[in-house]
């Protein structure tokens, strides 16, 4: 979609301040996909050239410019075992091979949607965002990042640099589940069970407005999704249906990682 009401387009620089109606754009799937009536400027992220993946002694960190595309081919050359969750979560977005292509990791996150397939992913195998700002840089968790519906964490003028994750989670197993009313349909919701110990850390997105982290036995299922504060409730799926389809999914992930 053309953006009439953009004058300026610049890249990106150390300063990371943003003029009056800038805003930061990367893959710009979004971003050019609806009006965007309070935008006058864009500002390219991709210019700064941070790399897209970079192995480090603890674990991996994702560049918040990487695409889609590049995270899922990335972990897919992995032996780590979590890894085995992305290429599921990634197509739970159920997009296009060209926006694949273009769709950045973290504009995916930022973009705070409740379907967002890289929240899913991120949340549930406990990536920290590290924070760019012009009063420095801090770190939070993507499942503390994401607030609510369309609603972040970040301050005017921040960006995320990148997304880290620990080796030690890559290492151990985890397990995907999706429910939607239809098998081509938006999420109803995705959720992603990890081992930690004896303990298992289920992640709730889509069906929920935010991410939900819980820890988890076969015995306190209702009881631990009682604590989820509001079912989300739109189009693709009821409250009571997406609680219901939730502790289904929870429960089968609970007996593949026994």
């Amino acid at each position: 979609m053309d953006l009439h009401t953009v004058e300026t387009f610049r890249a990106a620089g150390t300063d990371l301040r943003l003029a009056p109606g800038e805003t930061w754009v990367a893959g710009g799937t979004w971003l050019f996909s609806e009006p965007q009536p309070g935008v006058r400027g864009l500002v390219d992220l991709t210019a700064l050239g941070w790399p897209a993946w970079e192995e480090q002694p603890t674990g991996v960190s994702i560049a918040a410019t990487c695409t889609v595309a590049e995270l899922v081919e990335r972990a897919e050359t992995s032996d780590l075992p979590a890894w085995a969750v992305a290429r599921p979560c990634a197509e739970s977005l159920v997009m296009s091979t060209k926006i694949w292509g273009a769709a950045t990791v973290g504009g995916n996150v930022c973009l705070a949607l409740p379907a967002g397939a890289m929240t899913s992913l991120l949340a549930g195998l406990g990536a920290t965002a590290v924070v760019l700002g012009t009063a420095g840089e801090r770190r939070e968790p993507v499942a503390d990042l994401v607030r609510g519906v369309r609603r972040t964490s970040l301050a005017p003028g921040e960006v995320v640099r990148s997304f880290e994750i620990d080796r030690e989670v890559l290492a151990r197993p985890a397990a995907f589940r999706r429910f939607a009313l239809t098998d081509m349909g938006r999420s109803g919701g995705v959720v992603i069970g990890r081992s930690v110990g004896d303990r298992v850390l289920v992640t709730i997105t889509g069906a929920t407005r935010r991410p939900w982290v819980l820890d988890v036995d076969r015995g306190s299922v209702d009881e631990v999704l009682g604590l989820v504060g509001r079912w989300y409730d739109d189009p693709h799926g009821a409250p009571d249906w997406r609680r219901a389809q939730t502790r289904r999914c929870v429960h089968e992930i609970l007996e593949e990682l026994s």
